[in-house]
């Protein structure tokens, strides 16, 4: 009867598990016949939910809780706006797909930066919000959609033109590709290599600060890679230009599309140097500052949840939740508060 019992459970395990996968597998199959299918995919933009943005930045709505979150619109809806706002159809065509919901509905982005942004914002009772500051207002998986939306709206605007002719690319429906007809070039969008890192003698973390940072905001610190780097030999690099520290070990975190400033891809990763060589040598063309922060001091600035208005006393504070800088940090102290309660 045990036995019975755990196979019961295995196998419910299992089909659990069976549709999550199942589920997945039919949203991805479905993206994909939209992106090399023009008709199925005009035909799915018709019933679809729409995110607009105005000069790219997101229309963010206000929820019952007080909280704010991306405007899904219905595409009939955003089609009224623009026939009510003298605009016309064949703007509705300029969607870009970005994704589908657990319920197979294709999720598309628009720019709406053509029409008056008051008025589009009174119609939808939304407020269209910076990217950078919208970070901090969102949650969960919205910020990552909000940031896909944005940064492939922002490739379509400056990849207008082919690079080898000079002749106009022209994209497909769903957005995932421009071609250049009379050179037969396909460019797709891209996104450029960012090693970032979190550095560790074993006791304390560092953190730096560039110039463009807003005021008090401290995070990992970070490098494009450079033609033929492998990302550990980037960050390696990046450590030594910018602190002048040699690093002696690495570890994979995890990694994360970063919109800013124009489509990275952040890797991850933490690494250690030697305790007893951490003197700092900062390259302040690169860095504002850098220093070594205890645990405490840590914990203490991951409990600011916003940066400081303007005229408040200084304090530091982290990237948000959303920011793989800030993930790094938790981690961090994370690691070093079960390092202390096993001693």
């Amino acid at each position: 009867m045990a036995m019975f019992r755990r196979l019961k459970i295995f196998v419910t395990k299992f089909s659990l598990i069976h549709r999550r996968c199942s589920s997945y597998v039919s949203r991805m199959r479905y993206l994909d016949r939209l992106k090399v299918d023009d008709e199925a995919c005009s035909a799915a933009l018709q019933n679809s939910h729409m995110f607009l943005f105005h000069r790219l930045s997101p229309l963010l709505q206000c929820t019952k809780r007080g909280t704010l979150r991306p405007a899904a619109l219905m595409s009939s809806d955003v089609l009224s706006i623009l026939e009510r706002l003298g605009s016309d159809r064949p703007l509705l065509k300029e969607s870009v797909l970005i994704g589908c919901s657990e319920q197979n509905r294709a999720q598309f982005c628009l720019d709406v930066g053509v029409l008056d942004q008051a008025a589009v914002e009174d119609i939808c009772e939304g407020t269209f919000i910076d990217l950078r500051k919208s970070f901090f207002l969102l949650t969960g998986l919205e910020a990552p959609l909000v940031a896909k939306a944005q940064a492939l709206l922002r490739w379509h605007q400056t990849s207008g033109f082919c690079s080898a002719t000079g002749q106009p690319t022209h994209r497909n429906q769903a957005g995932s590709e421009r071609v250049c007809r009379s050179s037969g070039i396909i460019y797709y969008p891209k996104m450029s290599p960012v090693v970032i890192v979190l550095v560790s003698d074993g006791k304390r973390c560092l953190l730096g600060r560039q110039p463009s940072f807003p005021r008090g905001m401290y995070s990992a610190l970070a490098g494009f890679c450079n033609m033929g780097e492998t990302p550990e030999e980037t960050l390696s690099r990046e450590v030594a230009e910018e602190v002048g520290l040699d690093v002696l070990s690495v570890s994979y975190s995890s990694s994360q599309h970063w919109p800013f400033p124009h489509s990275s891809f952040m890797l991850g990763f933490h690494a250690t140097v030697s305790p007893a060589h951490t003197q700092l040598s900062v390259d302040h063309s690169e860095l504002e500052d850098a220093r070594w922060f205890s645990l405490e001091e840590v914990t203490s600035a991951l409990q600011v949840n916003s940066p400081p208005r303007s005229g408040d006393a200084p304090v530091i504070w982290f990237p948000p939740k959303q920011a793989i800088g800030n993930r790094l940090i938790r981690e961090w102290a994370d690691r070093q508060r079960r390092g202390e309660e096993r001693e």
